[in-house]
C-alpha cells in the first residue's frame, strides 16, 4: 500500500474537518441540495465525456493510487545483470524458466528465449507499453475530468443558490438556506477537486510514468542481450536510469 496515498487523503480532510469543529459545528457544513449540485451532478458531467466502459474501468485504475508495488530501479538492474551473465555464459535457452520480479521481464525473456528477431521484440513491447500507458492516462484523464468539473458546478451552485435568495428576500427564513446553498457547493467543489481528484490524477500520472521507464529499461536490456553484450557493459548502459549519486560500479 502507498502509504503517502491514503496519509495525504486523511490529513488534508481532518485539517479542514478540524477547522470546522473549532469554529463551530459540523451540521452546519452539511447541506444535500449542494451534495447533489456538486457531487451527483459532477458525476453526470464527466460521464457526457466518456464511453460508460472508461468510466465504469476508472476504479481498477485508481487501486493504483493507494496499492502500487514499486520496482527499486537498482534492484532491478542487479537482476538484469544476473540474467545477462547467464545468458552469456550458457545461451539465451538458459533463461527459460527463470522467475523474475517484473511481469514486463518475464515476457520480454521468455521472446528471447523462444528465438524472435530483435525488430519483432522491440515492436511488440512497444506496443505493450504505449498501451499500458494509455491505459493509466485514461484513467487519470477522468480524475482530471472531475478536478476541472467539481468547481464549475460548484460556481453553478452559488449561482443557483443567489438566484434563490435574490428571490426570496422578503422571507428572512429563506435567506438562509439559500446563502447556504450559495456558499457550500463553491466549498464543495474546491475541496473534491484540489484535496480528492487532482491530487489522484497526478499520483496516478506518477505511477504511469514510473512503470513506463522500469519498461523502457527493460526493454534496453532485452535487445542487449539478446545481441550478446558484456554484462558489465549493459550493466554501465542501465545505470543511466539512475541518479547519478546512486551509480555504484559494481566489483
Amino acid at each position: 500500500m502507498d502509504i503517502a496515498t491514503l496519509i495525504g487523503l486523511i490529513g488534508s480532510l481532518a485539517i479542514v474537518f478540524m477547522a470546522i469543529m473549532l469554529g463551530g459545528s459540523l451540521g452546519e457544513f452539511v447541506d444535500p441540495a449542494s451534495i447533489l449540485i456538486v457531487l451527483v451532478g459532477s458525476l453526470f458531467v464527466v460521464l457526457i465525456q466518456y464511453p460508460l466502459s472508461q468510466f465504469l474501468s476508472t476504479g481498477k485504475v485508481v487501486v493504483k493510487a493507494f496499492m502500487f508495488k514499486s520496482v527499486p530501479v537498482d534492484a532491478l538492474i542487479d537482476e538484469i545483470y544476473a540474467l545477462a551473465d547467464e545468458a552469456r555464459k550458457g545461451g539465451l535457452l538458459s533463461l527459460e524458466g527463470k522467475e523474475v520480479s517484473h511481469p514486463f521481464l518475464s515476457k520480454g525473456i521468455q521472446m528471447l528465449v523462444d528465438g524472435h528477431d530483435g525488430s519483432v521484440v522491440r515492436a511488440q513491447l512497444s506496443k505493450d507499453m504505449n498501451m499500458s500507458y494509455t491505459r493509466h492516462d485514461n484513467g487519470a484523464k477522468i480524475f482530471k475530468a472531475f478536478g476541472d468539473t467539481g468547481p464549475a458546478m460548484g460556481m453553478i451552485g452559488t449561482l443557483v443558490g443567489l438566484v434563490q435568495m435574490l428571490a426570496n428576500m422578503s422571507d428572512p427564513k429563506a435567506i438562509g438556506p439559500a446563502m447556504a446553498v450559495a456558499l457550500l457547493t463553491t466549498l464543495y467543489g474546491a475541496m473534491l477537486a484540489n484535496m480528492v481528484c487532482l491530487p489522484i490524477q497526478a499520483k496516478l500520472m506518477n505511477r504511469a510514468n514510473e512503470e513506463l521507464t522500469c519498461q523502457k529499461l527493460i526493454l534496453d536490456a532485452l535487445l542487449a542481450i539478446q545481441s550478446g553484450q558484456n554484462p558489465r557493459i549493459i550493466d554501465g548502459v542501465l545505470k543511466t536510469y539512475l541518479a547519478e549519486g546512486k551509480r555504484v560500479e559494481r566489483e
